[in-house]
C-alpha cells in the first residue's frame, strides 16, 4: 500500500511540473502572436523556472529515498540539464533576446514536456502495477 502512495505523490508532482511547462509554453505562444509584451512574458516565465528546477530535484530525491532507483536514474538527465543551465546562467529568459531565441526556447520546453510525459506514463504504469499487486 505504501508504494501506491509513492506513485500517487509522483503522479501529482509530475502533473504539477507539466502544468508549469505548459504555462511557459503558453507565455511564449502569447509572445509569438503578439498578445503580450516581451517584458511581461519573460518575467512570467522567469518566475516559474526556479520552482520547476527545485520540484524536479525534490522528486528525484523522493525517488531515491523511497528506493525507486530506476525512476531516479530516469530523472538524472533532466536534472543534469537543469544544473548545466543554472551553472552557465542560461536558465532565465532575457527580455532583450527573447524574440531571437523564441524558437529555441519553445523547442527546449517542448523537449522537457515530452520527457515529463514519458515519466508520467511510467509513473502511471507503476501506480497501476502496485495497485494490482496489493490487490492480490
Amino acid at each position: 500500500m505504501g508504494d501506491l502512495f509513492v506513485w500517487l505523490i509522483s503522479f501529482f508532482s509530475l502533473v504539477a511540473l507539466l502544468i508549469v511547462l505548459v504555462y511557459q509554453l503558453m507565455c511564449l505562444a502569447d509572445l509569438e502572436f503578439d498578445y503580450i509584451n516581451p517584458y511581461d512574458s519573460a518575467s512570467r516565465i522567469n518566475k516559474v523556472v526556479m520552482p520547476e528546477f527545485i520540484a524536479i530535484g525534490v522528486l528525484c530525491l523522493f525517488y531515491l529515498l523511497t528506493g525507486h532507483w530506476g525512476m531516479s536514474m530516469l530523472c538524472g538527465p533532466y536534472i543534469y540539464y537543469n544544473v548545466r543551465l543554472y551553472l552557465r546562467r542560461q536558465y532565465l529568459v532575457d527580455v532583450t533576446e527573447i524574440f531571437n531565441m523564441l524558437n529555441w526556447e519553445k523547442k527546449r520546453r517542448l523537449f522537457k514536456l515530452a520527457y515529463l510525459v514519458f515519466l508520467l506514463f511510467l509513473s502511471i504504469f507503476w501506480m497501476i502495477y502496485s495497485a494490482l499487486e496489493d490487490d492480490e
